[in-house]
């Protein structure tokens, strides 16, 4: 295959922390420079959440957009995606920082368990935050931990509630939602080729299965997504050094499967985004 692939950095999340892995980016100034190395490293799209000086989880606009500043001066073209998860804050405070038009956000269109808790995504804050995205036209970027999201994506495309191309994430092995399943991707793959063939899919494997789940998908021809907020190893011995170092795994699978890594120009393309700076 010669199709570019599309390398996505999820540099810090709303979990991990430096007791896991000091690797971690905590503050603006080290998520910037993580981003950079991974950028480096081929990543086309930084996907990003913001802390507090505590590493607690924050939705301060102010800290997105000073962040969102520094990888657009740091790493040139790189796509900015927003973190819009439930961890991060309540209700419409996680669409807060919509209104500073990153190229993308990520979007549940579901509910489903999580670890300890319910991952709550009621369909009238769904509602919400894809109209936020549309009126800021914003990309979204679906985040499937279930089949049911990954049809309701679709559904929701076809009717116009979806800004932009119709990119669906497969998120596979958080505990009690959708196990790393060979069987289950090859579906998402085959819904995602029968029903909405005009659409992109990346996927993303947490903890242990990250790399597997990168294999799987830039052999099947989708992107892939690696990062300290999916996995903070390199296997069960060495905690991962950087985010730059689990985008370079994912970049020598591209090589072995034979697949160039997306340039940041390439991926908008693909996705259909705006230029950069604009």
């Amino acid at each position: 295959m010669s199709r570019p692939c599309i390398l996505c950095c999820a540099i810090t999340g709303s979990l991990p922390t430096k007791a896991n892995n000091p690797a971690v980016p905590i503050t603006i100034a080290e998520q910037v420079e993580s981003s950079h190395e991974a950028f480096e490293a081929g990543a086309s799209i930084i996907h990003a959440h913001v802390r507090n000086e505590d590493e607690t989880p924050s939705s301060d606009p102010e800290k997105f957009a000073r962040l969102k500043e520094g990888l657009e001066a740091h790493c040139p073209g790189v796509i900015v995606q927003f973190s819009t998860g439930g961890r991060s804050g309540a209700g419409q405070a996680r669409g807060g920082m919509l209104s500073l038009r990153p190229d993308m956000a990520s979007l549940s269109v579901g509910s489903n368990n999580f670890p300890t808790r319910v991952y709550e995504n009621p369909p009238d804050l769904v509602a919400w935050l894809a109209g936020e995205m549309r009126s800021y036209e914003i990309t979204p970027e679906v985040e499937a931990f279930d089949l049911s999201h990954l049809l309701q994506a679709i559904r929701m495309h076809r009717a116009g509630e979806l800004f932009g191309k119709l990119y669906v994430q497969f998120v596979m092995g958080v505990k009690n939602a959708m196990p790393v399943d060979r069987e289950v991707f090859d579906f998402y793959v085959h819904v995602m080729k029968t029903r909405a063939p005009e659409g992109e899919w990346c996927a993303a494997g947490i903890g242990a299965a990250q790399l597997t789940v990168n294999e799987w998908a830039i052999a099947a021809g989708g992107h892939t997504r690696a990062g300290l907020e999916d996995n903070v190893r390199l296997d069960r011995d060495r905690l991962a050094p950087s985010n730059a170092a689990l985008i370079q795994r994912a970049a020598e699978l591209c090589e072995k499967y034979e697949r160039p890594v997306a340039t940041p120009a390439q991926a908008r393309e693909i996705l259909g985004l705006r230029p950069a700076g604009v």
